[in-house]
């Protein structure tokens, strides 16, 4: 049995928009420049391609489980305008980002950004050396185990275990996850500067239920907490109130961002005392091992 899950949708599209994203770099580079005029507007950050930025937004736009997307969806999608999407629906086409089903009027991923997932996956030399020590745990754990990275406000599945049990979770290469509540996204949170998991925060505050915020919050301070004293960060019903998982952040090398291997079943097939207990110290040397493997290990 495959046990479904869908990402928590109170974070729209996993994402904020570009105009969100476009002010909030320039309101920070105002404050760091000291760059504010004074009736309180922040100037233009000139080294923005806002035009650019606008095309990259809107491929991001596209999901693994999406069928054709039309110009209204992707204006919804994007927080733009419906005449400026179309007029990067038919750029990103001319260039072979997007291909145009005439039949539908919609459009899907072109083949010239294969190119570009193909560069990045070359890069990761983790990527093979652990899919055979992330198999072997799945196989113990009868979970899933996946490597992920960070896309914005998510945490991207770049690679798949899955056990032979009966019962397992759905998610697959490709699959998102909120990054604030999921044992992945609190293991990147854990790692990375201060600085950084306060822009990354801020931005979930901007778009996430005001009721959930301070939930949230409590739910990042603890896995701060959890990363010390326990060596993982965990989601114990908090991603979604049925699945329970583990994480640890691991550094790729390659000059790249950290990435997070986690563990994850349903609850009612895996307990949180499992993993703590049988999961965690295989996932720690899991790590550790793929961290001397590609000479980032401390």
């Amino acid at each position: 049995m495959v046990f479904h899950t869908t990402e928590y949708c109170s974070v729209a599209d996993s994402a904020p928009g570009i105009s969100m994203i476009g002010k909030r770099l320039k309101s920070k580079t105002a404050r760091r420049n000291g760059t504010v005029a004074r009736t309180g507007a922040v100037k233009e950050d000139r080294h923005f391609v806002e035009a650019l930025a606008r095309g990259l937004e809107l491929l991001a736009c596209f999901r693994q489980k999406d069928g054709l997307l039309g110009n209204q969806e992707l204006a919804r999608r994007c927080g733009l305008a419906k005449s400026t999407v179309s007029r990067l629906t038919y750029t990103l086409t001319k260039l072979g980002y997007l291909t145009h089903v005439e039949e539908a009027g919609k459009y899907a991923l072109g083949t010239a950004t294969l190119s570009l997932a193909s560069a990045m996956l070359g890069r990761l030399d983790i990527r093979k050396l652990a899919r055979p020590m992330m198999q072997e745990l799945a196989d113990f754990s009868r979970c899933l185990v996946s490597l992920c990275s960070r896309d914005r406000l998510s945490m991207v599945y770049v690679d798949v275990a899955r056990s032979s049990a009966a019962v397992t979770l759905s998610l697959d290469t490709g699959a998102r996850i909120q990054i604030a509540n999921s044992a992945s996204g609190r293991a990147y949170l854990a790692v990375i500067s201060d600085e950084q998991r306060e822009e990354i925060m801020e931005g979930v505050r901007e778009v996430a239920e005001v009721s959930r915020w301070p939930a949230l919050q409590r739910g990042v301070a603890k896995a701060l907490l959890d990363y010390r004293s326990l060596g993982v960060c965990c989601s114990f019903g908090e991603w979604q109130k049925d699945i329970n998982a583990i994480a640890v952040p691991v550094r790729p090398g390659g000059n790249l961002p950290p990435m997070v291997i986690s563990c994850g079943g349903p609850a009612y097939n895996v307990s949180p005392e499992f993993l703590l207990d049988e999961v965690r110290p295989r996932l720690i040397a899991l790590v550790t091992s793929l961290e001397a493997s590609v000479g980032t290990a401390s």
